[in-house]
């Protein structure tokens, strides 16, 4: 049976590809969910992916991996900087997590340099464009 791993994306990824593009780029997260399927296909990894704009949803689906995923791979967005509830929910995953953003969050506006989510991933990705996301399958498949 293959690993499956939760691919959980936060507030205005859903446009992705329109919203600031020279931060973001042309992608959208149809692309980049299809560009990991096709890695996650060679891997022999499952993939479950979902965005919300919303806290809550995102804290539901945390807990629903903790039944059924053997890791997270999160771009919390926004959620990053300000969510200690999302923070707590991964704090009761035991399975590995892996914090993935677009942008290099160090680079930009000062109250983006700190996330909650890092305290409880065992890495995070930034500032390589959506190959953060293949690159975060890699390690799961190691």
């Amino acid at each position: 049976m293959s690993k499956l791993i939760y691919v959980l994306n936060g507030p205005n990824l859903n446009l992705l590809g329109k919203r600031q593009p020279e931060i973001y780029g042309s992608e959208t997260l149809a692309d980049v969910a299809a560009k990991m399927q096709v890695k996650a296909d060679k891997l022999g990894i499952q993939l479950e992916f979902f965005q919300s704009n919303h806290e809550g949803a995102l804290v539901d689906k945390i807990h629903e991996a903790r039944e059924n995923a053997a890791g997270i791979i999160i771009n919390p967005a926004a959620y990053s900087h300000t969510s200690v509830a999302i923070l707590d929910a991964l704090n009761t995953f035991e399975n590995p997590v892996v914090e993935v953003h677009i942008s290099n969050i160090h680079k930009r506006e000062a109250f983006r340099h700190h996330s909650y989510v890092s305290s409880r991933a065992e890495g995070v990705i930034a500032g390589l464009g959506t190959l953060g996301y293949v690159l975060a399958l890699d390690y799961f498949a190691n």
